[in-house]
């Protein structure tokens, strides 16, 4: 099982993920559907993007079950990242927060 499970289907961020996690050498695996959330063995972290256009609020409590969840998404859209918290995220940040503790987040552990 990957250390990280990231719930993004937008490429952009996927690519800034990418560069970080081979920067801090972390192990990332991209689910873009709720199909391929693990069931077993649980990654240590999972990030869940609000915008992922799948029920985010589904993989955030399949997740939560199994790892801390740090959900992003716009800043101005705080009925979703209060939905997020309540669904179990650990942090919900605003996409700009997310990429500046992006490092920490995948150096954690």
């Amino acid at each position: 099982m990957p250390a990280v499970i990231a719930v993004v289907t937008d490429l952009i961020f996927q690519s800034r993920i990418a560069a970080v996690a081979r920067h801090t050498g972390a192990d990332v695996r991209y689910v873009t559907s709720l199909d391929e959330l693990p069931d077993d063995e649980g990654p240590r972290l999972a990030l869940v993007d609000l915008d992922a256009g799948v029920d985010v609020l589904q993989a955030i409590r399949a997740l939560a079950a199994q790892a801390p969840v740090v959900a992003f998404g716009p800043h101005l859209d705080t009925e979703r990242r209060k939905a997020a918290r309540a669904a179990g995220a650990t942090r919900v940040l605003a996409k700009s927060k997310f990429v500046q503790e992006l490092p920490t987040l995948l150096s954690a552990g």
